[in-house]
C-alpha cells in the first residue's frame, strides 16, 4: 500500500467512514385494547407502522434481488381469539388523490373517533377523542392504508414519487400492500372487503379487478362511500355537458337545505330535479343555437327554480352551472358561500364578487378536529412515533397525479368493475350517497352504476343507501350511526359465513 501524505489523510479518512444508508425495515408497533359494544367487551390488537414495499430489480435479464421502493403506513385492528377463516377483514382508504385514510379511520370505521361536531354543534379546539361503539371492528377486522406521500407513507431513499403518483402506480402499490398483509396474516380464506371514499372508490374498483387478475385474490364486497367511478361525470370541461345535468339534483338539495324551496318536502324537490336533469335539460343543452327562444326561457325558469339561483344568472351562464361557481353564487346576497364537500356548511366570503369561493367550510371546519385526534391517538394510544408530518391531504400529490393510461378518454373504472363482477359473480357492491355532497354528486354516481356492463341478474348485487349529509357523511351524527348499521349489515350478509 502506498503511503498517505498528511494532506491526503483527512480526505482518505472521510472516504473510509462513509456508510451506505441502511435498508429500511418495517417499524410496526403492537398494542392491546378493549372496547365495549352493546355491553360486550371486545379485546383487539392494534398494529401501527410502516411496511417496506419492495420490488424485484432486474439488470440485463438477471435478478438483483428486492429493492425498497416505499414505506407505507398502515393501521390494523384484529379481534383477539377470532377464527381467521370466519372473520372478515376490510381494507380501507380515502381518496384525493392525495388524502390519507384519516377520514374513514377516525370518522366512521375505527374503534376510536374524532369529535368534530357538525354544522349546528361545532366542537371548539382543542377537540377530543371518544370510543366508537358503532365501529365496523365489531363485525370485521380493519386495515387502514395511507398511499405513498399521504400520512406517514413516503418513497424510499433514491426512489421517485412519480412511480406512485398516478392511477396505475397507485393501484399496484396499494394492491401489493393488501397482498402482503393477507399473506403474512394467513387471511387468504377470510371474507375480504375493500372500503373506499371518493377517489378511493375509483381505487377500490380498480383494485378489485387488478388483484383478481394479477393474484387470483377475490373479494366478497366493495364499500363505496361518496362514489366516483367515472371522472367524466364530475369534470366541468368544455364540450362535456354531462355534469351540468347530473349535478342539478344536488344543487336542488342544497338550495332546499338553505330554505330556498319553502316548505316543500325534500323528496318532492329531488323528484322534480331528477326528472328535469334526466330528460329535459340534456335535450336543451344538446340543441345549442337550435333551441327556440321560448324553450330556452322555459328551461332557464325551471333550472333557476330548482337550484335557487336567479333566472338572470342561469341565463348568463348559458344554463351550464359549474359546481364551485354554484357554491359561491347561491347565498351571495347573504355574504356567504356553501361548502363543496358538504353543502350544509357555510362561511363568510370577504370578496362578494368572487367567482370561486376562497374557502370550503366543510373542510376547514372539521379538519382541525381530525388532525388533533389522530396526531394524539397515534402516539399516545397506538405507541407509534415518527417526526414526519402526518400528511392529511397532500395537495402536491393531487396536482402531480398522472392519468396517462387514460389519454384521450375519460378516467373511468366502469370497465374494470364490470369485468370484476362478471368474473366474480359473488362480488357485492354497497354504494353510499350524501344528498348534500357537492364533490361527488349522487345522481352522477347513479348514472354510472346504471351503465355498468353486467347482466341483469348481477344488478341485485348492488346495494345503495342515501343519507341527509355530505361527502364525509358521517360528520352528521344520525347518519354516522345509521351508516354504521348499514355497513355492518352489508358485510355480514356478503361474508358468506
Amino acid at each position: 500500500m502506498a503511503d498517505t501524505t498528511p494532506e491526503e489523510a483527512p480526505e482518505q479518512q472521510a472516504a473510509d467512514t462513509t456508510e451506505i444508508p441502511a435498508e429500511p425495515t418495517d417499524d410496526i408497533v403492537t398494542t392491546q385494547h378493549t372496547l365495549t359494544v352493546k355491553r360486550k367487551k371486545l379485546a383487539y390488537t392494534a398494529k401501527a407502522g410502516r411496511i417496506v414495499l419492495r420490488k424485484e430489480v432486474f439488470k440485463d435479464g438477471k435478478s438483483e434481488g428486492l429493492k425498497a421502493k416505499a414505506e407505507v403506513f398502515i393501521t390494523s385492528y384484529t379481534l383477539d381469539d377470532a377464527d381467521p377463516g370466519e372473520r372478515p377483514v376490510t381494507f380501507a382508504f380515502n381518496g384525493g388523490p392525495g388524502s390519507s385514510s384519516i377520514w374513514l379511520h377516525m370518522g366512521l370505521l375505527g374503534p376510536r373517533r374524532a369529535l368534530s361536531g357538525d354544522v349546528d354543534d361545532p366542537v371548539p379546539p382543542p377537540y377530543g377523542l371518544a370510543d366508537n361503539p358503532e365501529t365496523l371492528l365489531a363485525h370485521s377486522d380493519l386495515v387502514f392504508i395511507d398511499p405513498v406521500s399521504t400520512g406517514y407513507s413516503r418513497v424510499a431513499g433514491g426512489e421517485e414519487t412519480k412511480d406512485f403518483h398516478g392511477f396505475k402506480g397507485d393501484i399496484e402499490s396499494v394492491g401489493e400492500i393488501i397482498r402482503l398483509w393477507v399473506s403474512r396474516h394467513q387471511r387468504w380464506l377470510s371474507p375480504k372487503f375493500l372500503a373506499g371514499e371518493s377517489y378511493g372508490t375509483l381505487r377500490a374498483a380498480g383494485l378489485a379487478a387488478h388483484l383478481q387478475e394479477r393474484h387470483g385474490l377475490y373479494f366478497n364486497g366493495l364499500l363505496l362511500i361518496s362514489s366516483v367511478l367515472d371522472l367524466g361525470t364530475l369534470r366541468f370541461t368544455e364540450g362535456n355537458d354531462l355534469p351540468y345535468s347530473l349535478f342539478v339534483p344536488t344543487y336542488a338539495a342544497i338550495a332546499h337545505y338553505h330554505g330556498l324551496h319553502g316548505d316543500r318536502p325534500l323528496d318532492d324537490v329531488l323528484a322534480d330535479a331528477e326528472d328535469f336533469a334526466a330528460k329535459e335539460l340534456p335535450y336543451v343543452l344538446s340543441r345549442g343555437a337550435r333551441l327556440s327562444t321560448q324553450d330556452r326561457a322555459e328551461a332557464v325558469a325551471t333550472l333557476a327554480s330548482l337550484t335557487g339561483l336567479t333566472e338572470s344568472y342561469v341565463d348568463r351562464v348559458n344554463l351550464r352551472i359549474e359546481h364551485v361557481r354554484f357554491f359561491t353564487e347561491l347565498l351571495r346576497d347573504r355574504g356567504l358561500v356553501v361548502g363543496r364537500m358538504d353543502g350544509r356548511f357555510t362561511t363568510w366570503e370577504p370578496d362578494g364578487g368572487r367567482e370561486h369561493m376562497s374557502d370550503d367550510p366543510s373542510i376547514s371546519r372539521v379538519v382541525g378536529a381530525y388532525a388533533a385526534a389522530f396526531n394524539h391517538y397515534v402516539r399516545a394510544e397506538l405507541g407509534y412515533e415518527n417526526d414526519l408530518p402526518y400528511e392529511i391531504i397532500n395537495e402536491d400529490t393531487f396536482k402531480a397525479w398522472s392519468y396517462a393510461e387514460f389519454e384521450g378518454r375519460s378516467v373511468s373504472v366502469v370497465d374494470s368493475l364490470s369485468a370484476a363482477m362478471r368474473a366474480n359473480p359473488h362480488l357485492k357492491v354497497h354504494v353510499a350517497f350524501g344528498h348534500y355532497d357537492g364533490a361527488t354528486a349522487y345522481f352522477a354516481a347513479e348514472h354510472v352504476l346504471a351503465h355498468l356492463q353486467i347482466p341483469e341478474e348481477l344488478r341485485d348485487n348492488i346495494d345503495t343507501a342515501y343519507y341527509p349529509a355530505g361527502h364525509m357523511m358521517y360528520v352528521h351524527e344520525p347518519t354516522r350511526v345509521q351508516q354504521s348499521k348499514d355497513l355492518a349489515k352489508f358485510v355480514k350478509k356478503a361474508s358468506n359465513r
